[in-house]
């Protein structure tokens, strides 16, 4: 899988090999760990992209709307513990993970999911955590963690050049999806579809306009690759 392919929710849960119900995932079984992320008008959480799709800030989640709380998720500050006071939510271990980064360890790999559509996602990539901070946001505290681009990654994730794949803003990919009508623009399949380049962007192509940008299926994108060659 390629930065800028496109899966449904199931396809994406049949790739990671779980069924993901929540967008914060610590150290899943696949090794890294996974953010659900969206960009879109009226999404749930503050996500940003930043210095050409290269860093990424994504907000904590809510405390779970428990029934005793008697109060919205929204009025409560992000927690770093579960309601028992020891146990770490997900919040928390993500914390946790850039204390031991800033201590010295490896950093967090977090692979990166975006929302385009309900039920419809863009594989964005693997990136690093590096920081991670709690900020003021409508009369509570929210955390916000920064995870940045990288090409080479450790252990068992293969390596990667992300240059000619730079993240394609969420507007752009929005814009693509609504005028390409979700299918190929070659063939008109709806499956195997990827956000393309039509100028590479190794060769100058921009990645912040929808007229660069088309939806196109592996093979015809294989096929365009040929004739690049």
């Amino acid at each position: 899988m390629q930065p800028g392919d496109i899966l449904s929710y199931i396809e994406l849960c049949s790739e990671e090999q779980f069924n993901i119900q929540k967008g914060m995932n610590f150290r899943t079984q696949n090794g890294y760990s996974i953010f659900l992320m969206s960009v879109r008008p009226n999404a749930p959480y503050a996500d940003r992209v930043e210095d050409n799709g290269k860093t990424l800030i994504y907000e904590g989640h809510d405390c779970p709307n428990y029934k005793n709380l008697n109060k919205s998720p929204k009025e409560i500050d992000q927690p770093e513990f579960m309601p028992n006071g020891r146990t770490l939510t997900e919040n928390g271990k993500f914390l946790q993970a850039v204390k031991n980064y800033k201590a010295g360890q490896p950093a967090e790999i977090v692979k990166i999911y975006e929302k385009i559509k309900p039920g419809i996602w863009a594989y964005n990539g693997f990136f690093k955590l590096v920081d991670a901070w709690q900020e003021e946001s409508n009369g509570r505290k929210v955390f916000k963690f920064k995870l940045v681009m990288f090409n080479e990654k450790s252990n068992d994730l293969t390596n990667q050049t992300l240059d000619h794949n730079r993240l394609i803003p969420a507007q752009v990919k929005q814009e693509v999806w609504k005028r390409d009508k979700g299918a190929c623009v070659q063939c008109g399949s709806r499956v195997n579809l990827h956000f393309d380049h039509i100028i590479p962007f190794s060769k100058g192509g921009s990645s912040n306009t929808a007229k660069n940008i088309q939806l196109l299926c592996a093979k015809c994108n294989l096929s365009k690759h040929d004739k690049i060659m």
